[in-house]
């Protein structure tokens, strides 16, 4: 039974927190409520979440203070971060929030149908690098104890089609930045690309690690999307 992904959201108003989670619970995830920048901070030091959506305007810590928190951990700095505000300030104050380390920018009212399929990529994305990272390391465990036996050809094989699937995902990948590149593309989806792009070059750098005869100790994958 594949766990759950966490989401973090981070809202000084349990209205707009009530609200979120009416519109990502079909998505079927764990939603971890944090009513301020603070409490945000103390959930990310136990738990893992697949992406975080932190409302800008707060009393005290806001959303681009927390952000630079955030980034500073090495524990957290790869949790995607979708930004949240009520108030649009122009191009300047977009820009200070993928500054920040966002990969996306939502002013509100945003449409609920769009959050929740932004949210679900990165979920998805979260979920496939955590099955990879089980996976890889049971890889290594069974290469690493027979290397001569049938469990060694089994886990080759198992290797190989890990590779085969990540390839596949990496020529979607390809072709959409190719797309963006001949599209004028807004800068929240060009973000989106970069971040999923960079996270499948760790995730390849890491399965090429697992191959017969590559030497040293198994990878450790990329605990966060």
């Amino acid at each position: 039974m594949v766990q759950k992904a966490k989401i973090l959201l981070v809202d000084d108003r349990p209205e707009n927190l009530l609200a979120l989670e009416a519109i990502l619970s079909a998505l079927d995830q764990t939603l971890v409520r944090a009513s301020s920048g603070e409490e945000a901070l103390k959930a990310l030091l136990t738990d893992d979440f697949a992406v975080i959506l932190l409302d800008v305007q707060m009393p005290g810590m806001d959303g681009f203070e927390t952000a630079a928190h955030i980034k500073r951990r090495e524990r957290t700095r790869d949790i995607p971060i979708i930004f949240l505000t009520a108030i649009n300030h122009g191009p300047h104050h977009t820009f200070r929030g993928y500054a920040a380390g966002a990969v996306d920018y939502i002013s509100k009212p945003f449409d609920p149908w769009v959050l929740r399929a932004k949210v679900s990529v990165f979920v998805d994305l979260y979920t496939k690098n955590c099955q990879l990272r089980e996976q890889a390391a049971l890889l290594r465990l069974q290469l690493d104890g027979s290397p001569n036996g049938s469990e060694s050809k089994e886990a080759a094989g198992l290797l190989a089609e890990l590779s085969a699937r990540l390839a596949a995902v990496e020529e979607q990948a390809e072709a959409l930045t190719k797309q963006l590149g001949e599209e004028a593309a807004d800068a929240s989806v060009v973000a989106t690309a970069a971040h999923l792009e960079r996270k499948l070059t760790g995730l390849r750098r890491a399965l090429d690690a697992l191959e017969p005869g590559a030497g040293g100790t198994a990878p450790v994958l990329p605990a966060q999307t």
